[in-house]
């Protein structure tokens, strides 16, 4: 027996006894115990609650039952919640060799087979270290333990279920790479391609349909080059399917998405094969309209990845990570590193800073034991459990301990020093956050800004309810919008979560130096000789925020004051300043030849800052508003001063009426949803079958000629609609039992875009409606990926402030552009600038804050 009186079962007891005690004892879990099934995940190389592992003091404990794993602090609320009692313990021993020990010798591992698979929580399979494996099996409560292996002793199913336990791949391994790519296969039409000398060249942006003003869900075609629209909800977006129409008129059959395009491929479409499929020219077939994918990256040995002109950014390199300086390691709460998975830097720099905001700490880490005891049976896949995690193994200090005394006196006399903390392993929340989504989901390098608006939403959408730490980056923007040709204004609102300021070139203070220097440089391109040292612009921050205010040309506006297109311009201020800022530098472009750009600039980001002068104003009493009505669905050229009657496609009226639903339901299904394709035609008949005219005819609205500005509102070839939803999209969500108010309110949240509107409606219980009129922030989104939840109707949506803030973190980048290179941050703590290097933290000796990519400031109090 231990010292607490439980039972030990041994190899020294006789083997008869030891076979019928354990049949004994086992059979009343036997029903428990369950042998992983391909797809089963089993998690023993981690914790599903810390980062304890089987390299941990009191190793890790695996269920046999769910095969999720615990560390000992954590085994035993699984065991209450679930009642499983069965667990198989993996303890892996670390020790250093004995001294003689020949130079370069595998690892001895005691249970060869124990830990197949097993990654290292830490690098020892070097010289100095050498392993030997544990395993057995654990029974509840009273911890009975069963070393393995016992295959004699134990029963057959026990011993098969351990076996297949101990052999099993690695749960990480199962979902790296977790993409849909593996299953797709390569078209028919990929290596005999025929593509047109058209001389079509493709810019790098500013794209749009050739039929029509679709900007997104765009397809260019592999023959001839035409960038056209997709099919409605084809891949989650809108669109009215010209590429589809193109190919059935010229049969050319491959296209890619646009803004799919990166150095390591590209979606392709096979329309006459009906799916998406694999082009292994697709790199060869792009550049033939100017689009070189080789040329976007290059990777180096230690797997980042750096652009050719490696003079240009070695200091880059050098300055930002410190190179060269003796840094100081720090231990301790607040000071753990985050190891990097392969290129995940852009995850460890974001999350370092978000858990050194209060409002994350207090979150996730101060209600811990809560979001723990309430965490669902699989924790891997819950988010609160997942950032509550990550968060206390950033602040606890329990994987950043400073070396034992014994071991800084050997490393100097070794002269070494090799001791590092061991930090923690962000797999299970990157393999959480990453699900589903086509590039985080990859390993390769992604842009840290985006992945920071991607945290941001999904804090929204798994915050319903509680409280919200994202809150503190929210704040309201006003925008204004003016007519030239009328002088008249329109003032709107909509929620964002931090500013992009631009990198105005012009004024650079050493604007001198950049032109000789690239006067030299062509010089030396046409003689043939090695470039000249690369000079660097040096960019006043004043100047990025005076280019940020500057009003900017609105593409396609529509005056509903002249009820047609007209020039417009938009300024933005703040209608509200958050508690903590997000300052996004624009350093990223792209050339011609599609080649991601980094500018090379250095700005003089300023410790404090004061945008009081940017806040709105509204209206003014000179000004005039727009009148407040929307433009017409459809909006025929050349027809101003006539009776215009909108078009109907026919044609998808009789693919519907061939589905046996009445044709003049169809025809207005049709209209009612702007000739959008009969996909969403049919969710139009699926909503609106019930109603008592729905086969009778279509009753056209009547139509007026061109009005003067001066004398109507009301605009052309459509009835004025105000500030509501189109109707066929409320009648969509209707339709699938959501109340009328709390449709329409969630598409008003969601720019009327469907699929963001139900995400929306599900994560914002609905309210009464004088509790949502007295809401302040209760406004328009600004229409990007990650404003999912931007209207809240519960809590404290805003907190406003005055505009005076203070620096306290940034994250830098290294390298060509954010598909390639590597980030770090420096944050400031106590008093000092600590730098975040992926597992490495250190105090920073020059803080390199002019080279920084993202920088957030904290408001200060009033005086």
């Amino acid at each position: 027996k231990c010292r607490s009186g439980c039972l030990f079962i041994g190899e020294k007891i006789n083997t008869g006894v030891m076979a019928a005690d354990l049949g004994e004892l086992l059979v009343p879990y036997m029903p428990t115990i369950r042998v992983p099934r391909t797809g089963d995940r089993v998690f023993k190389s981690e914790c599903a609650f810390s980062f304890d592992s089987p390299e941990s003091e009191g190793g890790l404990y695996v269920c046999m039952n769910t095969f999720l794993g615990f560390g000992r602090e954590h085994v035993e609320r699984h065991y209450r919640k679930t009642g499983q009692s069965v667990y198989m313990h993996l303890k892996r021993h670390v020790k250093e060799k004995a001294t003689g020990a020949a130079a370069g010798a595998i690892p001895r591992r005691r249970n060869g087979k124990v830990f197949l698979e097993l990654e290292l929580n830490r690098d020892f399979n070097g010289e100095d270290y050498e392993y030997e494996d544990e395993a057995k099996l654990v029974i509840f409560p009273d911890h009975f333990e069963i070393p393995l292996p016992n295959i004699e002793e134990l029963p057959a199913l026990v011993t098969i279920a351990c076996d297949a336990v101990l052999n099993a791949s690695s749960a990480y391994k199962k979902q790296e790479p977790e993409s849909w790519e593996e299953e797709i296969q390569v078209s028919k039409h990929a290596r005999s391609l025929r593509q047109l000398d058209n001389d079509v060249r493709i810019p790098p942006n500013g794209w749009k349909c050739q039929k029509c003003e679709m900007r997104e869900n765009l397809w260019l075609n592999l023959t001839d080059g035409a960038v056209l629209c997709g099919k409605w909800f084809f891949d989650g977006s809108g669109g009215n399917g010209h590429a589809l129409e193109h190919f059935r008129e010229t049969k050319y059959p491959l296209a890619v998405k646009l803004d799919t395009i990166t150095p390591d491929g590209a979606d392709v479409y096979s329309f006459e094969e009906e799916e998406a499929v694999l082009d292994p020219q697709v790199s060869e077939h792009l550049s033939h309209f100017g689009i070189d994918m080789l040329q976007m990256q290059k990777r180096t040995e230690n797997g980042h990845h750096i652009d050719n002109n490696t003079r240009t950014r070695v200091s880059e390199w050098e300055v930002i990570q410190e190179s060269g300086m003796k840094l100081k390691a720090v231990y301790g709460s607040g000071y753990t590193g985050v190891k990097n998975l392969g290129n995940s830097c852009y995850l460890g720099t974001v999350m370092q800073v978000l858990f050194s905001i209060p409002d994350f700490q207090r979150m996730y880490v101060g209600n811990l034991q809560r979001i723990f005891d309430y965490s669902p049976l699989d924790p891997t896949g819950d988010f609160a459990t997942q950032m509550a995690k990550l968060g206390h193994g950033l602040l606890s200090g329990l994987y950043s301990k400073p070396p034992m005394k014994s071991e800084l006196i050997e490393q100097v006399m070794k002269e070494e020093h090799k001791h590092q903390q061991k930090g923690v392993s962000p797999r299970m929340l990157k393999a959480l956050v990453s699900r589903g989504h086509p590039e985080f989901c990859s390993n390769r390098q992604q842009d840290a800004h985006e992945f920071l608006l991607h945290i941001i939403n999904l804090v929204e959408r798994n915050s319903a309810g509680s409280e919200n730490p994202s809150d503190a980056f929210r704040f309201l923007v006003e925008e204004r919008v003016q007519c030239c040709q009328s002088r008249r204004v329109r003032y709107t609102q909509r929620v964002d979560y931090g500013i992009q300021v631009p990198t105005p070139f012009e004024a650079a203070t050493n604007r001198e130096e950049l032109l000789t220097y690239e006067a030299k440089r062509k010089e030396a391109e046409e003689n043939m000789r090695a470039p000249p040292e690369p000079v660097r612009a040096r960019i006043p921050f004043t100047a990025c925020l005076q280019a940020f205010t500057e009003p900017e040309n609105v593409p396609d506006f529509w005056s509903s004051a002249l009820q047609a297109k007209s020039a417009g311009v938009k300024t933005c201020r703040f209608a509200s300043f958050p508690e903590y800022l997000i300052v996004q530098i624009k350093k990223f472009t792209f050339g011609v030849d599609w080649v991601p750009k980094k500018l090379d600039v250095a700005i003089d980001v300023p410790d404090f800052l004061d945008l009081n002068r940017l806040r709105a104003a509204g209206l003014q009493a000179s000004e005039e508003e727009l009148p407040d009505i929307m433009p017409p669905i459809v909006l025929p050229e050349d027809t101003r001063g006539m009776s215009v009657s909108p078009e109907i496609d026919e044609a998808a009226a009789m693919q519907l009426a061939e589905m046996g639903f009445p044709l003049e339901a169809c025809r207005k299904a049709v209209y009612y949803t702007g000739n959008m394709g009969p996909e969403m035609a049919f969710n139009w008949i699926i909503a609106h079958m019930e109603e008592p005219d729905f086969a009778e005819p279509l009753t056209l609205p009547s139509m007026i000629p061109d009005p003067s500005p001066t004398t109507s509102d009301s605009p052309m070839g459509a009835t004025p609609l105000g500030n509501s939803p189109p109707e066929e999209s409320v009648s969509i969500l209707t339709s699938m039992g959501f109340p009328r108010n709390h449709s329409i309110q969630a598409l008003k949240a969601t720019n009327n875009n469907l699929e963001r509107a139900l995400d929306w409606i599900f994560t914002h219980p609905e309210v009464e409606e004088s509790d949502t009129l007295s809401e302040m922030a209760d406004t328009e989104p600004n229409d990007n990926t990650f404003s999912n939840a931007n209207s809240e109707t519960s809590g404290p949506r805003i907190k406003d402030g005055p505009g005076r803030y203070e620096l306290f973190a940034f994250i830098s980048h290294m390298g060509a552009s954010t598909m390639s290179g590597h980030y770090v941050c420096h944050i400031k703590k106590e008093g000092r600038w600590v730098i975040y290097n992926d597992h490495k933290v250190c105090l920073s000796e020059r803080p390199p804050k002019d080279l920084g990519y993202i920088y957030f400031y904290h408001r200060l109090p009033s005086s």
